[in-house]
């Protein structure tokens, strides 16, 4: 383990946070699809209440068919707490089950198939580095009070930091109302880590002038002036599949298909989010089509294996992906490979546990209290 300590905060670099998660051994490597379908089934039959599983949005049909909630992060992380399962296989990525072994009971174990299944914007504001931004901003504006916001999509260790510092977490559904409610008790929000979601709720609230970006890659290039008198700061973070949309992806598709609608996630572009018909998480996104006149044509703006989902589930509405399979796939979500599904259950099976998200007592307790700040704001 490597140990990074600034004059605040104690924390581990993501990338040696889960080095003791188990990899997957090789007589699993080669499954076939039918064999691992029938050996997935068979174990969840002799598990039977003893295990739920929970399979995000942009996980992939093979998993998604075995799953007992199927939904965004903060939505099944709900599910797993209100579940009496022992055991909480969560086939996402890494701060998803972090989430869930906050907000569960001590009495259950959450499990992560593959230890690579871990988001890449996440790991762009690890809480190393915003504990020394923090002491720059201080800095560089001692009488202003800062109000830092998380969002969802960020390590427990930064939701903690966020709790300490008088901040909240928020969603992409109620990060609006987490702004409000920061900038009613401060004079400015340092927002993280995905830039892009930050500046689109700035334009919800009419401050798209108050902006200004935090490079954490390279603070000395940074303006402290302008990060001492901005309303909105910004960490530059973003989500490796939502910035690859661009306008131009809109123009193609409604070229292609001129009667089509487009929902995009917020984590998009600013002009992507403006060219778009529908903005919203991906709750929304599965709404909008799922609630669509039968024959209307939507484009998605999200990660692919969504789209497929919605395709399927809703023969009736024409889905498209905005700008296909390889420009919107998630190579963190993708690790969560059935044959690793196969693995996890086949060894409770046998009362072996692998890859248990533990997430540290005290990080628990301050991130839970960033959670709950969410939770009073939006009900």
């Amino acid at each position: 383990m490597s140990d990074l300590e600034t004059a605040e905060t104690e924390s581990e670099l993501s990338l040696f946070k889960y080095d003791h998660l188990a990899q997957l051994p090789e007589e699993y490597q080669s499954l076939s699809q039918e064999e691992r379908h029938n050996r997935i089934q068979s174990a969840l039959d002799g598990l039977g209440d003893d295990v739920v599983v929970l399979g995000h949005n942009y996980q992939r049909q093979e998993i998604v068919e075995h799953a007992d909630f199927v939904g965004d992060s903060y939505e099944l992380s709900k599910k797993a707490a209100s579940a009496d399962a022992p055991y909480v296989v969560f086939c996402g990525v890494t701060f998803m089950a972090e989430s869930a072994d906050i907000i569960t009971d001590d009495s259950q174990n959450v499990l992560l198939p593959s230890i690579e299944a871990s988001c890449p914007m996440a790991g762009m504001a690890e809480a190393i580095q915003v504990d020394a931004a923090w002491e720059q901003l201080a800095a560089a504006a001692p009488e202003r009070n800062i109000i830092p916001i998380t969002y969802m999509n960020s390590y427990a260790d930064l939701k903690a930091f966020t709790a300490e510092n008088g901040g909240a977490v928020c969603t992409s559904s109620n990060a609006k109302n987490v702004f409000e409610w920061a900038l009613s008790k401060g004079d400015a929000v340092l927002f993280m880590p995905d830039k892009h979601l930050g500046r689109n709720t700035a334009y919800q609230l009419g401050l798209e002038e108050e902006i200004t970006v935090f490079d954490p890659w390279n603070p000395e290039a940074t303006d402290m002036s302008e990060l001492a008198s901005a309303k909105i700061i910004l960490w530059d973070g973003y989500c490796q599949v939502h910035d690859r949309f661009q306008a131009k992806h809109i123009a193609e598709v409604r070229e292609k298909h001129p009667n089509a609608q487009v929902v995009v996630h917020p984590e998009c572009r600013r002009e992507v989010v403006e060219a778009a018909d529908v903005v919203g998480s991906t709750s929304t996104i599965r709404n909008t089509v799922s609630t669509a006149d039968p024959g209307e044509t939507w484009a998605i703006g999200t990660e692919v294996h969504l789209a497929k989902h919605l395709d399927r589930w809703h023969s009736d509405v024409n889905v498209v992906p905005l700008c296909g399979d390889a420009c919107m796939d998630c190579n963190a979500m993708r690790q969560i490979d059935p044959n690793y599904l196969t693995w996890i259950l086949e060894e409770l099976q046998q009362d072996t546990v692998h890859n248990v998200i533990d997430v540290p007592k005290d990080t628990s307790n301050e991130a839970e209290l960033a959670l709950d700040r969410m939770l009073e704001l939006t009900g």
